[in-house]
């Protein structure tokens, strides 16, 4: 399984204790994805609302909602964005794209909320765009 670091970094998993990198990941294969996924960032990031991201903001300060339902919630959020940001690339990567800026906004916006939003969005990404990281990966690859 290849994992996208968000800091571009190798994958990589604790073997007795000891970190190791997948080899069949190429770092630069992983460079070129973070960067080409930063510069639709920076594009999608201007059409974002305040008013969505101090919406999901009050989901996640409800600590009475399940993680279950924080994805719930960043999902509704992301497929909403994904349907009112015109953008002729395929659904998968503005989807991708839009989670990590939503991150990013709400952890601007509300720093003590970092950690909590940063794990609904890995749980999103895993759950709704695993498959679609790996193709976009091997397809780099070639």
């Amino acid at each position: 399984e290849v994992e996208l670091q968000t800091d571009g970094n190798r994958s990589g998993h604790l073997q007795n204790g000891e970190l190791v990198f997948d080899p069949e990941v190429n770092e630069e294969v992983i460079r070129i994805i973070a960067a080409q996924l930063a510069e639709i960032g920076d594009q999608f990031d201007k059409e974002i609302k305040a008013r969505v991201v101090n919406d999901l903001a009050q989901h996640f300060l409800n600590e009475n909602l399940s993680g279950e339902e924080i994805t719930q919630r960043m999902s509704e959020a992301v497929e909403g964005l994904a349907r009112a940001i015109p953008s002729d690339m395929e659904q998968e990567k503005a989807m991708l794209v839009l989670a990590m800026v939503l991150t990013k906004k709400i952890a601007n916006t509300m720093p003590s909320l970092l950690q909590r939003v940063f794990s609904t969005t890995v749980n999103y990404i895993s759950q709704q765009l695993h498959n679609y990281i790996v193709r976009m990966v091997s397809a780099v690859k070639q």
